[in-house]
């Protein structure tokens, strides 16, 4: 058996790269943002920026820009939340991986769900988002960002070298 060559990615770096993941969903050119609720190891939810359920895509008919924002998306967190809203899944106590820091209105409504910590390897431009989840004693943390590459093992996979004599 061959040994693993690759360092296997903490928790932290984990959680964040599903977040990367998840923002390649994302509908709005303006940015991709990712957001994967966790809480004692386990995803609760995850949300990308998005058109409301029947509407139309930023990418196919334009953004619809109000002072510089984009309002036809709702924001990666906010659907992550309401994800956890629309099942019946708390997120007291739960860890908020996101790939950028979030804007103001999603930082209140992650304190206001109960969200306990956020990591994130990105800013977002300046906001009042960590003077509210300082009020709320909401621990950030900055990583760096992690490998965009999936260190996916086929050689030690003794149906892969079946499939690939094929």
């Amino acid at each position: 058996m061959k040994v693993r060559t690759t360092k296997r990615p903490s928790w932290d770096e984990y959680f964040l790269k599903v977040a990367m993941l998840v923002s390649e969903r994302a509908t709005c050119p303006r940015m991709h943002c990712g957001c994967v609720l966790v809480r004692d190891k386990q995803i609760l939810s995850t949300g990308y920026n998005g058109s409301i359920p029947g509407d139309d895509h930023c990418d196919d008919v334009g953004c619809m820009i109000v002072e510089n924002h984009c309002v036809r998306t709702i924001h990666a967190e906010m659907n992550a939340i309401l994800q956890c809203s629309s099942h019946g899944i708390s997120t007291q106590n739960s860890t908020a991986y996101i790939t950028n820091m979030p804007c103001t209105n999603c930082a209140k409504a992650l304190v206001t769900a109960g969200i306990k910590e956020i990591v994130i390897f990105s800013d977002y431009h300046n906001t009042l988002a960590e003077e509210f989840l300082s009020i709320a004693n909401v621990n950030i943390k900055r990583l760096p960002m992690p490998s965009k590459e999936i260190e996916y093992d086929l050689d030690n996979f003794s149906s892969a070298k079946e499939f690939e004599k094929k």
